[in-house]
């Protein structure tokens, strides 16, 4: 669990650069450069692990009053964090697309989807893949916000397009936050000087 202070300076830092890319799209459909028109509807749909990327979905869901769902596998992932790396690593390496908790709102009435996810081992999570498959996503816009440990994007881009074929795919909002990696290498190297001592 993240503590609510790690929330609230996240959220700060963050919302600069959400509320740019908020305005943009907002400006796209008022000028009618984008795709959105008066009247469409646009959906945040997201995976998060320890909170990260909530906090920018949840701010793009407030700023746009855009509908709101959290991408979850059937079999939640460990809370331990190596656990859950090593799961995940399983899975991508297996090509393994996970069943869903639930499928989620149907997007016919949806003209963009905002896609968030974590960088899982250099790709995008299994449940992003899962999620893709489940639904035709032809005639939407994908908009992808991505939270990464310093590793970059990998080739989530790629699979995006493999997983989402013919769709219009934006350059995605790409912001760096690993605190919980950081924070265990951090613990560990500390309790390695309490036991060398």
């Amino acid at each position: 669990m993240v503590p609510m202070n790690s929330l609230s300076l996240r959220s700060l830092l963050a919302a600069p650069a959400i509320f740019s890319l908020a305005a943009g799209t907002a400006a796209c459909a008022e000028t009618g450069s984008g795709s959105q028109g008066a009247g469409s509807r646009t959906l945040v749909a997201y995976v998060t692990r320890s909170g990260n990327t909530r906090v920018i979905a949840d701010t793009l869901q407030r700023v746009l009053a855009a509908d709101l769902f959290e991408i979850r596998p059937a079999q939640p992932y460990p809370l331990d964090y190596e656990e859950h790396v090593e799961r995940a690593r399983r899975e991508r390496d297996q090509g393994y697309e996970p069943p869903l908790a639930e499928r989620g709102p149907d997007i016919a009435g949806y003209d963009t989807i905002f896609l968030g996810f974590p960088i899982w081992g250099e790709t995008t999570p299994p449940p992003i893949r899962s999620y893709l498959k489940a639904y035709d996503f032809r005639g939407k816009i994908i908009r992808p916000f991505i939270t990464h440990g310093s590793y970059g994007v990998g080739n989530s881009l790629s699979i995006l397009t493999s997983h989402a074929p013919g769709v219009p795919i934006e350059p995605p909002f790409v912001m760096e936050a690993d605190q919980e990696r950081r924070t265990l290498n951090e613990i560990k190297g500390w309790l390695a000087e309490i036991k060398a001592s």
